[in-house]
This record gives C-alpha cells, structure tokens and sequence, in this order.
C-alpha cells in the first residue's frame, strides 16, 4: 500500500519539475539571438583587428598601405592589440543588439503595423541600428587609442574616458551623426538581402557546406557594404579622432577632407581595398559564426 501510494505522488513532482524548467528554457530561446551575436563579434574581432589597425590609419591619414604598415611596425607588438577592448566591447554589444533587436522588433511590428513585409523589416533594422549608436562613445575612444597622436595622452581605455570627460556628455558623442547613417542603412541592406543573396548560391547538404555558403553570403555583403559606406567612416574617423574644440558638421568635414585629397574620388577611398578584405573576412566570420550557434544553441 505503502509503495502504491509513493508511486502516485511522483508525477507531480515530474510535472513540477517541467514546469520550473520552462520559463527558463523561454528565455534562453529568446535571448539566443542576442548571444549567438555577442559571441559571432567576438570571434571576428579576436581574428581581424590587426587588420582593422591598418584601415584606420590609412582613414586618417590617407597613407598607402605599405606606411599604414610600417606605422603599426614602429609601434612594436606591444602596441598592436592597443585599442582592442573599446571594439570588443562595443561589437560585442552592438551586434548582440543588431541581431536580437532585429528579431524582435520585426517580431513586434508585424504584430502590431499592417504594412508590408519588407517595410516592416526595414523599419525593424533602421531601429535596430539606432539603437546601436548609443555605444557610440566606445567608438569614439578606440579612434582615439589607435591614432599615434594621443599615445602620449593616454595608455588605455579609462584613462581615454577620463580625458574625454572634462569636455561634457557631447565629447563623447562626437561623429554620432555618420554612426547614425551607416547604422540604420547598413542594418537594411543586409537584413534585406542576405536571404536573396543565400538562396542564389548552390544547395548546401552538409553542416559544412552550410557553414560555407553564410560565411560566402555574409561576406559578400560586408564588403560591399563596406565599399559602399567607406567615405562616410573616413569622415567618422576624422570627426572622433579630435578632442575638443569646435563641432563641425558632417558636410564641412567631409568637404575639408576632399579638398586635403585633391578633390581626387581614389585619395578618398585609399585604404578601400583593404577595408573590402577586412570587411569580407569580417562578416564572413560574423554571419557564418552566428548562423551556426543559432543551430546548436
């Protein structure tokens, strides 16, 4: 009687435990996008900021690769990772964001907007990178860690935030204005076309050939991307690398700087034929990254 009576009390307890387990089970799927694009931005940073150092060198100061490189050279090893945690802090949040928001707001909007898809997604993206620019003052300190110029200002991230904060809440959104345009347009484009662009490319049937095809997809997307918006980071660059001092627009600088280059269309892209392999090599490992956690998570 004993043991009859014991073996009905136990699928309650199993019921119980099903029950506790749930929710969290819920917040591991929805959170899961966010992470699998934490983790993807992690991956690519730890892989390509020694090429990202060259690019920006060559953004600020419109030098060829070979000096961009021989730059980072005189430096020493030492200094070659400098700068590294404001991207990793920031492309780890941004692209957790990018990637979660995105979901959720095309989740939302769908919901609760009677408008067509790809309205919908596209108003989701632009939102999503909006949102993004509030890490904006991450940016702004790894501009100034990677230009030679402060090196002897500041040494490392605090010390950087530190210099800024005499200068108000503002210094540390200075350049936000072209964040803000390639954020919102850049996040369209590839939610926009990284279906299409997937759905062209051969069949995959292995895990592999999968792996293959998001890290193709997302890297042809980020190199053009990356070609497309190239002129507008070279004016972001040069607004984030100054400290202080007077707020010009987006248009004043990008004309001063055309007019340093001699009004030439090539002196103003130089150092895009690096930022187009940077960039293919980047997304590549994002969207492949991301893509694959978003499988096994």
């Amino acid at each position: 009687m004993m043991d009859s009576e014991a073996h009905e009390k136990r699928p309650p307890i199993l019921t119980s435990s099903k029950q506790d387990i749930a929710p969290h089970i819920a917040t591991v799927s929805e959170m899961k996008h966010y992470l699998c694009g934490c983790c993807a931005a992690f991956n690519n940073i730890a892989i390509t900021f020694p090429i990202q150092k060259v690019l920006f060198r060559q953004q600020l100061y419109g030098i060829k690769t070979r000096d961009a490189i021989l730059q980072l050279r005189r430096d020493g090893f030492r200094n070659l990772y400098r700068g590294i945690l404001p991207p990793l802090m920031q492309k780890t949040t941004t692209l957790a964001l990018m990637f979660g928001l995105y979901e959720d707001l095309s989740c939302l909007l769908r919901k609760h907007v009677s408008t067509p898809e790809f309205a919908t997604r596209s108003m989701a993206a632009v939102l999503a990178g909006t949102t993004e620019a509030i890490f904006t003052p991450l940016e702004r300190v790894q501009t100034l860690l990677q230009d030679h110029r402060h090196h002897d200002k500041f040494t490392n991230t605090y010390q950087a935030f530190k210099a800024l904060k005499c200068h108000g809440i503002r210094e540390y959104y200075r350049g936000l204005v072209p964040v803000l345009f390639r954020n919102g347009f850049s996040n369209v484009l590839f939610f926009g076309l990284r279906g299409p662009i997937k759905e062209h490319l051969p069949t995959a049937t292995t895990h592999s050939a999968h792996l293959v095809n998001d890290f193709i997809c997302g890297g042809l997307l980020g190199a053009m991307l990356g070609i497309l918006f190239f002129p507008v980071n070279v004016v972001k660059t040069r607004m984030q690398s100054q400290i202080g001092g007077e707020f010009q627009s987006f248009p004043k600088v990008f004309q001063k700087i055309w007019l340093e280059r001699d009004r030439k269309l090539t002196n103003l892209f130089r150092g895009a034929h690096l930022n187009y392999h940077r960039s293919l090599i980047s997304w590549g490992i994002i969207n492949a990254t991301y893509e694959f956690l978003l499988k096994i998570i």
